[in-house]
């Protein structure tokens, strides 16, 4: 069959953006300290923000040969040359959209690298980015480049750079980089964030984050072939307490209106946590009369009722989350290629839905693969020139 593929988890990291994102934006008082590329003695370049070194920069070559530890879908696609920095072009990145049969992509940008100890100058960062965003990079096709806005990882210059992005509209999800966000989200500092969240329908995500900065999994193991086993960990953990402080403190309960994304965490750990929750739920309340008198219990609605209705997950290839559409209704799951990450499938994706997908039924596999992301972020899929072609259906379980 056919059908349009809006992957709802692809990238925009440092290394592939445009030297000037910041320098081009940043007002002149910054100078050095806008974060800027600095080419190294072997002729590699990496971007540079005051005294903190931010990581590589693909415009040079990295200045190493031989095998690499690590692939990324550039390399499985047979893509050499990042020179032309394709996920931050784009035009390239939309060739490598059609090369992969996929109509939108969901782009967040590079998590977790914006680092200063200067206040002022970390917003200035975050809002020049988002402008860039959708200013420069996503006005190119909009219909199809749909980005998500970087929000900073505490209250307040979260909640004012939501506010500016509210004002200006067409922002339709911000992340927050939920790993190292402080402090914890049942602080009532978080509050107005969620009200505005609510008000303006943006969708808040949370996304995943494998550096090191954020655990400490890799730093006893870091270069052996045994910490790639690690990112299991690291996956689940950077969400777990945050996404049970969601309803542990009723954030969702009090906020019916907040849609939230979990994005490259895997789903298939998801529906024991809620299943816990739930059994919790009702120990709570089998004692509601020790209760009465200390305030009652604010928790009124099931923890599944409410996850069902405002929680979204997303996925690439997995076995595991087809067997769990059952929990997560046939609404909440978002597919995603996750391109050009080392854990992408592009440029496979029509291949491999058809291997994950092909024994279900082609309705259901229209809205994971597109029409639970339309909806969620009102999007025209009538629009779409470019659709996947997918071995789907009785054709593909004959088969």
């Amino acid at each position: 069959m056919e059908a349009p593929l809006v992957s709802c988890d692809d990238h925009l990291d440092l290394n592939m953006l445009p030297a000037d994102v910041w320098t081009g934006r940043l007002a002149a008082k910054w100078g050095d300290l806008a974060p800027h590329i600095e080419e190294l003695e072997n002729g590699s370049a990496q971007w540079v923000c005051g005294d903190q070194r931010w990581g590589s920069w693909a415009g040079k070559p990295l200045g190493f040969s031989g095998p690499k530890p690590i692939h990324t879908a550039y390399d499985r696609g047979g893509i050499e040359d990042l020179s032309e920095l394709r996920a931050g072009n784009p035009a390239l990145r939309l060739q490598d959209m059609d090369r992969d049969g996929v109509w939108g992509h969901l782009v967040f940008g590079p998590v977790t690298s914006i680092r200063t100890d200067n206040e002022q100058l970390m917003r200035a960062c975050y809002a020049a980015y988002n402008d860039w965003l959708y200013e420069d990079f996503c006005a190119v096709a909009p219909e199809r480049l749909i980005g998500v806005a970087m929000l900073p990882p505490h209250p307040e210059p979260a909640i004012d750079e939501l506010k500016r992005l509210a004002k200006r509209g067409g922002v339709k999800q911000a992340n927050l980089q939920i790993a190292v966000c402080e402090p914890r989200l049942e602080d009532e500092r978080w509050e107005p964030l969620f009200d505005l969240l609510e008000e303006s329908g943006i969708v808040l995500s949370f996304h995943v984050t494998v550096f090191p900065s954020a655990t400490k999994a890799f730093d006893k193991y870091k270069g052996s072939p045994g910490a790639t086993f690690l990112h299991a960990k690291m996956f689940i953990e950077q969400f777990l307490d945050p996404f049970v402080d969601l309803f542990a403190w009723g954030i969702l309960e009090r906020h019916p209106d907040l849609k939230i994304v979990i994005a490259e965490s895997g789903v298939g750990w998801v529906p024991w946590v809620v299943e816990e929750l739930d059994y919790r739920h009702w120990r709570l309340w089998e004692c509601a009369d020790f209760w009465d008198d200390k305030g009652g219990i604010p928790h009124k609605k099931k923890p599944s009722e409410v996850f069902r209705n405002q929680v979204y997950g997303t996925f690439q290839q997995s076995p595991t989350a087809m067997r769990l559409t059952e929990f997560w209704g046939p609404d909440n799951l978002l597919w995603a290629s996750d391109y050009p990450h080392p854990d992408s499938i592009w440029p496979h994706s029509e291949r491999t839905i058809g291997e994950t997908m092909g024994h279900m039924e082609p309705d259901l596999v229209r809205k994971l693969v597109g029409g639970n992301a339309a909806k969620l972020y009102g999007l025209d899929l009538g629009k779409a020139t470019v659709k996947g072609r997918l071995a789907i259906g009785s054709e593909a379980r004959a088969a």
